[in-house]
């Protein structure tokens, strides 16, 4: 009979066959519960399940449900069989747990190419409300903008333009993804504006190749002195932080927010926006560049393909958890 460590060492092969951009190993919560099934010839699949609870007016509310229930699958090569009849014992779990009916959600992260698993998760009800994407520096994207628009380096005398241009962001998200607008939402985005604007240096003493002090980039872009874009990035380390389990190993750029006002939008104001961000991450030696974007906006996943950006992993949900069928 296959355990579950020989499960997951036939995924995580499986995995890199399908996708060499996927890291090398596959992320499982410390102390989660598990989870059993058995496919139709009687082979195992198993997984584990993580429960968190946000507190209120904390910043991950701002993207999450209070209450988030997730499953973390090991399948082995059984991707679509496997995910049915695990999803089908997870809602047994739930009911066990008595998940509340509002301010919930059953969340999995699932490779974005395992489309056989996206199949299943369809089938369950699920979502995909988000993707993570990624982009090497090799991509190249040519960029013409007018000259009346000016880019420059937000200081901290911009908070306010930035929260501005950021809410603006939160409020579309929240029609097409898994944003949520909250009560408090601006002063928790002040807080961390603030915070970001006040950064010298990368985290862990990061720094350009030239040996220059590299700060959390966040550009804005000016027409006329008015303040008309926001791109808001910072940095993470894989080899130092738990979004390395989703990513390679190495430094990585984090795109948090891109936000163009509706009435600038498409005169090529994010792609110049962005071109900067990249030329600051190529210029820390970072290996590539990140962001979470809702296949649902009718905006976003177009523009981002345009930048070199390609889904790695979809995160898919259900709201509220009691809603898995």
């Amino acid at each position: 009979m296959t355990s579950a460590q020989q499960l997951l060492e036939i995924q995580q092969a499986r995995f890199r066959r399908m996708d060499p951009a996927l890291p090398d190993a596959y992320p499982l919560p410390r102390g989660g519960e598990p989870v059993m099934a058995r496919l139709g010839d009687g082979e195992p699949v198993a997984g584990l399940t993580a429960h968190t609870s946000q507190p209120p007016a904390s910043p991950a509310s701002l993207w999450s449900t209070r209450e988030t229930y997730e499953l973390f699958p090991l399948l082995g090569e059984a991707p679509r069989e496997g995910m049915d009849v695990l999803l089908h014992a997870f809602r047994r779990q739930l009911e066990r747990l008595r998940a509340p009916e509002s301010d919930s959600s059953c969340l999995v992260t699932w490779p974005s190419r395992d489309v056989g698993a996206s199949r299943a998760l369809l089938d369950h009800g699920f979502v995909p409300l988000s993707c993570l994407a990624i982009r090497t520096p090799a991509v190249t994207i040519d960029t013409e903008l007018s000259g009346t628009v000016k880019m420059r380096r937000a200081e901290p005398a911009d908070v306010d333009s930035v929260v501005e241009l950021a809410m603006l962001e939160l409020e579309y998200a929240s029609l097409v993804g898994a944003s949520v607008p909250r009560s408090g939402a601006a002063d928790l985005k002040r807080h961390a504006v603030r915070v970001r604007l006040r950064t010298k240096s990368g985290p862990r003493g990061i720094r350009r190749g030239d040996g220059a002090p590299q700060g959390d980039p966040v550009w804005l872009a000016e027409r006329n002195g008015k303040p008309v874009g926001l791109a808001e990035c910072g940095w993470v380390d894989t080899d130092n932080h738990h979004s390395g389990h989703r990513l390679g190993n190495g430094l990585w750029g984090y795109v948090n927010c891109l936000s163009v006002r509706e009435e600038e939008r498409g005169i090529g104001i994010g792609r110049e926006l962005m071109s900067r961000v990249h030329e600051d991450f190529a210029a820390a030696g970072a290996v590539g560049s990140y962001l979470y974007y809702n296949p649902a906006n009718p905006l976003s996943p177009v523009f981002w393909h345009r930048q070199g950006y390609r889904p790695l992993w979809t995160l898919w949900e259900i709201r509220p958890a009691t809603a898995l069928r």
